[in-house]
């Protein structure tokens, strides 16, 4: 068996995070569907494949803003992400697709904190079909949330990230409450500077440790 895991949307600025765990009998199968990182995919092509592989074994866990916000740093929290991906998937040879700059020391976090061996390398999901697999689920999942939080504002909030023009013009209108609205990640500096400071603690959010 040979476990994938990998996330989207380390770097938005509106919506979660999302990390999912994909395991897989048959590597050849994989590449014979066309699996390949999510990035190098067309979005119909990714949607095609969300709905074989979601009949495969996987995990998806969805981080949302206000875990991001609490967090000690973005690093530590993948680790622990990852690892609650893993918990409840068989065993067998597990790739990360590395989220710290040093592969080594994400694995042995991870690793430590899943009680499960874990290797990990930069750009997984271009090299292992699992861990494109896992690319693959973690990206659909995460436009699909995105789109949802579109409808339910009553606009397009375009992707998320920074550099989005219609996620710049969102997160405009996103900071004209009392506070910022829940989807936004309060923590950063985008929201900062739309918000003209520091925007106050999130209700009832306390600050956590996560080793």
């Amino acid at each position: 068996m040979n476990i994938g895991v990998d996330e989207a949307g380390r770097g938005p600025v509106i919506g979660p995070l999302v990390v999912c765990a994909f395991a897989s009998t048959s590597q050849s199968q994989l590449r014979e569907l066309g699996v390949k990182d999510s990035k190098d995919l067309s979005k119909k092509k990714r949607e095609e494949l969300f709905e074989i592989l979601k009949e495969m074994p996987h995990n998806v866990v969805v981080c949302e803003p206000e875990r991001i916000d609490i967090s000690e740093n973005l690093n530590n929290l993948e680790v622990e992400l990852f690892a609650e991906a893993l918990s409840i998937m068989p065993d067998g040879e597990i790739m990360l697709d590395a989220c710290d700059v040093n592969a080594e020391r994400f694995a042995k976090n991870v690793s430590r904190l899943s009680g499960k061996f874990c290797h990990a390398e930069h750009k997984a999901d271009e090299k292992h079909p699992e861990v494109s697999a896992a690319s693959i689920i973690a990206k659909v999942t995460r436009d699909r949330l995105i789109a949802e939080i579109s409808n339910e504002l009553g606009f397009d909030i375009g992707s998320g990230y920074p550099s989005d023009p219609k996620t710049k013009a969102a997160v405009i209108e996103l900071v004209k409450g009392e506070t910022p609205h829940d989807c936004l990640r309060w923590s950063w500096k985008t929201v900062e500077n739309a918000w003209g400071g520091t925007p106050p603690p999130r209700p009832n959010a306390s600050q956590r440790t996560l080793f």
